[in-house]
């Protein structure tokens, strides 16, 4: 089994990447419930791992701002605005993640045919390890969604759920990380 096929997350080396969960995007995504949802407890557990997170925007002026939840889910995240549809396209967002020293990316977000996809292959390309959270990642079509999974996951990408990074990164029952997200699952 190859090293990447058989690579855990782990707190010490992720880095959550949060795509374009914006206000006028998001009402337009199916079961955008699901992801956000899937999203917030990703960033809740990234907060209480103390986990770097990224978050951005695409082209903010017309698809507006990052939800208000998102945002108050992730304090300390300054969003990095972007043009480019992957977020290696932009030199910005290399640059801030390079800083981090993580080799290990969880991805969440939309659209996952279009921009997570970007993203992804563009780390692959960059030499990470990529997790896709795939109910945590949305498109406009379920169609569009099933095929952007398909193409992350040909291209090298290690697609899962929130729930299995979730618990990979927590790696234990008996930590207090664990019974602060414990409640979460249960909801």
């Amino acid at each position: 089994m190859s090293q990447v096929a058989s690579s855990l997350l782990q707190p010490e080396r992720t880095a959550l990447v949060v795509v374009d969960l914006q206000e006028k995007l998001m009402p337009a995504i199916e079961s955008r419930e699901r992801v956000l949802r899937n999203s917030l407890l990703l960033l809740k557990l990234a907060e209480v791992l103390k986990l770097p997170v990224l978050l951005t925007t695409q082209y903010k002026k017309g698809l507006g701002e990052i939800l208000p939840e998102v945002r108050a889910a992730a304090p300390g995240a300054v969003p990095l605005d972007k043009v480019a549809f992957g977020c290696f396209g932009d030199p910005a967002f290399a640059e801030r993640l390079r800083g981090l020293g993580r080799d290990q990316l969880l991805v969440t977000g939309v659209e996952a045919h279009i921009c997570v996809c970007q993203t992804v292959l563009g780390g692959l390309d960059k030499g990470y390890t990529v997790h896709v959270a795939s109910d945590a990642v949305g498109s406009r079509t379920g169609e569009n969604r099933a095929v952007g999974l398909a193409r992350m996951e040909r291209a090298g990408a290690l697609v899962s759920s929130a729930e299995m990074a979730l618990y990979e990164l927590l790696g234990r029952s008996d930590r207090d990380a664990f019974k602060q997200i414990l409640p979460l699952l249960k909801a």
